[in-house]
């Protein structure tokens, strides 16, 4: 499995294709949610894309979001999505290890914040996030607000 990490500008048409697809395979046709994906966060300056390449196919993503570009006074992490055939192989511990570590190195002196899933807010709190929000419900799925401290 090969990682990248990249600003918009550095993406090929062909790996721009694969990363959208991918988060419109689960997050609008696997989780049956109508919701605009693009919303002008993946061409910022800062935001960088973090994929993982597995045999030329784009299996596991997540955008990392400069601070305050998604929350006031925070860095983000969103979009972390695994393709649906390569959950069994559990890369999506990898990939939040990975994102979190992309994170503190661009933006060290931030806090991270996310909006999770209801769902795998143990996910998160296995990478040192902790809910700061009752739930709330975002395009018809319950979420939580969690953060994680730098250290």
């Amino acid at each position: 499995m090969i990682w990248h990490c990249q600003a918009f500008n550095e993406l090929t048409t062909h790996t721009l294709y694969d990363l959208l697809k991918l988060r419109s395979d689960v997050f609008v046709v696997e989780q049956n949610c109508v919701f605009p994906d693009l919303d002008d966060l993946d061409t910022r300056p800062d935001t960088r894309h973090l994929y993982a390449l597995k045999d030329n196919k784009v299996v596991a993503y997540a955008r990392l979001l400069a601070k305050g570009d998604s929350y006031t006074g925070f860095t983000s992490i969103g979009r972390v999505v695994v393709a649906q055939n390569s959950r069994k192989d559990k890369i999506g511990h990898v990939l939040m290890a990975n994102a979190i570590k992309e994170t503190l190195l661009r933006w060290p002196d931030s806090d991270i914040k996310i909006g999770a899933q209801s769902h795998l807010e143990r996910f998160y709190q296995s990478h040192g996030f902790t809910t700061v929000s009752e739930p709330y419900m975002e395009d018809g799925i319950e979420h939580y607000h969690m953060i994680r401290k730098t250290e």
